[in-house]
């Protein structure tokens, strides 16, 4: 078999429309950037739809292809997770299934690696077919992270980009459960240069990022890369307690004057905008430790229930991680 150059990761969830030209796409790339040294893993992270038969019918029809079935449902970072350790090449691509970022940049970010960077990552300012409210919520998240984060995580950025050996390595020596890729990747550092594109509408289907997922994306990144969330609820309880310090002047002030303090509406609004600062200091506080909690329990990030490709040889014993996370050996 000849050295494998490359690895390409795409996780899939209810992309049964877009499987077959993403693997015509990105075969035509992967050859001109890596010859017949190169494997495609898709990994299917819980599909409802065909996305499992279509791309076991493509590792079947193709030995470049790797068919990765999880046990279920398990989010898009861990399917991202499952595939970096089952990827054997020297490089290895992340990229979408949605063909919204398009593989033909493959070869320039190869060429791009050649020249010494350990990460090229998609720097995607122009980005068509997304409703205006994503466009600004993304924004926003990113200025937040900025702005909290103790890592710098470009902007406009997503998960598409390659990556070296070193860098894969690194990423699967982290056992987090709660995983941001991009901030991981941004935290091991190495050198990383950035290839811009314009970034298409989606190939077929809906996006899966729902308004809920993406909230909880930002508080895993947040709360990922960052403990100043717990110095703003700090900072806001003191705020909240002097500002009863100044209330109970006022009202010393008030009963000295002989001037009846009147007003319950107003008792009832400092009553609540006490209460509400309390809650959000202990929710935020919850946010982290629920996820020290889950963190403690050292499950398995995944499990895998079957793979389907000859290219690589695929058991247990040959992961970076316990056996348990991987349920079945190649076909």
């Amino acid at each position: 078999m000849p050295r494998l150059r490359l690895s390409v990761i795409v996780p899939c969830h209810n992309e049964q429309e877009s499987l077959a030209e993403l693997h015509r796409r990105l075969g035509a790339a992967c050859a001109i950037a890596a010859g017949d040294g190169y494997e495609i893993v898709f990994v299917n992270d819980g599909s409802r739809d065909l996305t499992w038969p279509v791309m076991a019918d493509l590792a079947r029809r193709d030995h470049h292809v790797v068919a990765v079935n999880l046990a279920r449902n398990f989010g898009k970072e861990l399917a991202l997770s499952a595939g970096l350790e089952l990827a054997k090449g020297e490089r290895v691509l992340v990229i979408d299934a949605d063909l919204q970022d398009p593989p033909e940049l493959l070869p320039a970010m190869m060429k791009k690696m050649d020249g010494g960077c350990d990460v090229v990552y998609g720097l995607r300012p122009r980005r068509q077919g997304e409703p205006w409210w994503k466009r600004k919520t993304s924004a926003l998240f990113y200025h937040a992270l900025a702005g909290l984060s103790d890592v710098e995580i470009p902007h406009d950025t997503g998960d598409f980009r390659l990556l070296s050996r070193r860098v894969v390595d690194a990423l699967l020596a982290m056992p987090e459960a709660h995983r941001y890729l991009r901030g991981l990747v941004s935290w091991v550092g190495f050198r990383q240069e950035p290839i811009e594109y314009e970034r298409p509408p989606r190939h077929a289907g809906r996006t899966k990022f729902t308004p809920g997922k993406l909230v909880a994306l930002a508080f895993d990144a947040l709360s990922a890369f960052s403990i100043r969330p717990l110095r703003l609820a700090s900072y806001l309880g003191f705020a909240a307690g002097l500002g009863a310090l100044l209330l109970l002047v006022y009202v010393m002030w008030s009963w000295l004057s002989g001037v009846a303090i009147e007003g319950w509406t107003s008792l009832m609004l400092v009553m609540l905008l006490l209460n509400s600062a309390t809650l959000i200091v202990i929710g935020i506080m919850g946010e982290y430790l629920g996820r020290t909690y889950l963190e403690s329990k050292r499950r398995p990030l995944f499990i895998v229930e079957r793979v389907i490709g000859d290219g690589v040889s695929r058991s247990a014993a040959e992961t970076n991680r316990p056996p348990p996370q991987i349920a079945a050996a190649a076909e």
